[in-house]
């Protein structure tokens, strides 16, 4: 519930400290003193939309703040869910600039608006004489129906089934559609794999052949290169091995008489065993390298081939080539087994549906039952307030389709006359019979949704003598539930508060002042005379605070 309400430079407010009643609390004051301005201010603090307009001095900001008894209203798990602070006494923040840049706190951590606005759905309901529109709103409708049937659980678990379901079918489309678009180019998608699956490229295959055709195509000078080599090392006589051969056996002769001539010996031995070695691979090879054209036509015509294949897909390289190869014949695979991915997925669709239709039909039939349950009680509410010939019916109707809610259509049916068949209230019914059908299913609405703090703005507007003692009576009995604010011209209603604020204007600011029992009976005996106050009012008055 809403314990204190601080509001600073908020268009006619320069400064207002308002501390709340668990109970019910009224709110009086003359047409035009300020008290739309009060509800705006907690608008904004409930994640309204910022009007840098409404700013009373525009050399400071405006700063709205509650202070909220959360702990009985299980919101633990709201906090957590948005990295928020947990505090059984949580206090709301908003500052606006004068450049209309505004920040909103949670326990002195900064939230985006969607969060503050979600979170002031949780521990405010506002409502104001054109929220009896929302009688026109089916998503109010069903939403009434459901809170009555406590079927919170339930439409949850549908609402999962129902969005797996749509999800379902939004990728059986998609599989239609890629089907349909690749079956459009099947043969040539055929004629590509054809292409690659002849080609049978290698990985790596484009850098060997190439690496083998620098050698097929110079054979010859290869091998006049490695001939030459061969008799320079193995020539007799005048060849290189032959002649280190000689060096090696001369040293090594003078070795005892030559200081150095073991070293000297030992590395013309390394030399010659190095071109020894040299020699032998220059020989295996020049034996080894031919002419072979069938094998070098073979492998230009490889080679060439790849690529052309990779100028025709437009990729650099072998790799990218193979790449695009794998993607043809995952393509092709698609379109093979789309038919039997795309019966899985309907089997799937089905299935969800299925799943859904039963969890739908659980709905209705707690909704047909809450729906009886509620024709009987706002109807006998209506009669309280006055009407005692009205009729009301919640008519819960089944589609064939599922609907985002169920299968459901609510309709709100009305008839302020007995013989006269009822029809939709929101098309029927007056201002003040709106009035007065709101009124009786918002408090059976409230009784099952335990709201932290609902607010009425002149909810009684159009009603007067009995029928507004009996308005209070049942604002009245809300209070002993939740906590209740009612702005109200209506005395009969203004006196059942526990307690009473009245908004005045003065020097062109909005006040609120909370008034004693004393300054109640004034208050209440001006509400019935007017501004001149007499004696009969002021009897009137307390005879109204004493019921």
């Amino acid at each position: 519930m809403l314990q204190r309400l601080t509001v600073e430079n908020y268009a006619l407010i320069d400064k207002l400290d308002l501390e709340l009643d668990a109970r019910l609390n009224i709110i009086t004051g003359e047409t035009g003193a300020g008290k739309s301005i009060l509800l705006g201010a907690l608008g904004l603090l409930l994640g309204n939309k910022n009007d840098s307009s409404t700013i009373r001095d525009m050399e400071r900001s405006c700063i709205i703040e509650g202070v909220f008894n959360v702990g009985a209203y299980g919101l633990g798990e709201f906090f957590e869910e948005n990295d928020l602070d947990y505090e059984p006494q949580t206090v709301v923040r908003r500052v606006i600039s004068p450049a209309g840049k505004s920040r909103a706190f949670v326990n002195d951590m900064p939230v985006q608006l969607a969060t503050l606005k979600e979170l002031g759905t949780r521990l405010i309901d506002i409502h104001s004489q054109h929220r009896n529109m929302l009688l026109s709103d089916e998503a109010f409708r069903i939403d009434a129906v459901d809170t009555m049937a406590a079927a919170k659980e339930c439409r949850a678990e549908y609402k999962a089934l129902y969005e797996s379901m749509h999800t379902a079918e939004r990728k059986l489309q998609q599989m239609l559609d890629e089907a349909e678009s690749l079956r459009k180019d099947e043969e040539w998608l055929r004629y590509q794999v054809a292409e690659f699956d002849a080609a049978a490229l290698k990985e790596g295959e484009l850098q060997e052949a190439e690496a083998e055709l620098a050698v097929l195509e110079n054979a010859d000078q290869i091998g006049e290169a490695l001939i030459t080599v061969r008799n320079i090392f193995d020539a007799e006589q005048i060849g290189v091995l032959e002649q280190l051969a000689v060096a090696e056996n001369t040293v090594a002769r003078v070795g005892s008489s030559y200081p150095r001539g073991e070293e000297v010996v030992s590395r013309l031995h390394s030399v010659v065993q190095e071109l020894k070695d040299l020699g032998a691979t220059v020989a295996d090879d020049s034996e080894r390298i031919n002419t072979d054209p069938e094998r070098l036509q073979r492998l230009t015509e490889r080679v060439n081939m790849i690529y052309s294949m990779c100028q025709k897909h437009r990729v650099k390289d072998l790799e990218e080539l193979m790449t695009v190869g794998a993607r043809f014949a995952e393509q092709l695979k698609a379109i093979t087994h789309s038919d039997e991915n795309i019966a899985q997925q309907r089997e799937q669709v089905a299935a969800l549906r299925a799943d859904a239709m039963k969890v739908a039909e659980r709905l209705h039939a707690m909704r047909e039952k809450a729906a009886k349950q509620m024709s009987g009680e706002v109807a006998a509410m209506l009669q309280r307030l006055g009407m005692a010939e009205a009729r009301f019916e919640v008519d819960v109707v089944a589609q064939e389709e599922l609907l985002a809610t169920g299968f459901d259509r609510v309709r709100f049916l009305f008839s302020a006359n007995g013989g006269v068949a009822p029809q939709a209230v929101e098309k029927v019914a007056s201002g003040g019979e709106l009035s007065r059908v709101m009124l009786a299913l918002k408090a059976m609405i409230a009784r099952e949704k335990s709201l932290p703090t609902i607010i009425f703005d002149e909810i009684d507007t159009g009603v007067s003598g009995r029928i507004a003692d009996a308005m209070g009576e049942i604002i009245s009995s809300l209070g002993e539930n939740m906590q209740v604010v009612a702005i109200t011209h209506l005395p009969q209603v203004a006196s059942k508060g526990e307690g009473h604020f009245v908004v005045y204007k003065e020097n062109s600011k909005t006040n609120i002042l909370a008034l004693d029992a004393n300054e109640r009976v004034g208050e209440i005996a001006k509400m019935l005379s007017g501004s001149e106050i007499t004696e009969a009012a002021l009897t009137q008055a307390k005879l109204l605070l004493a019921k």
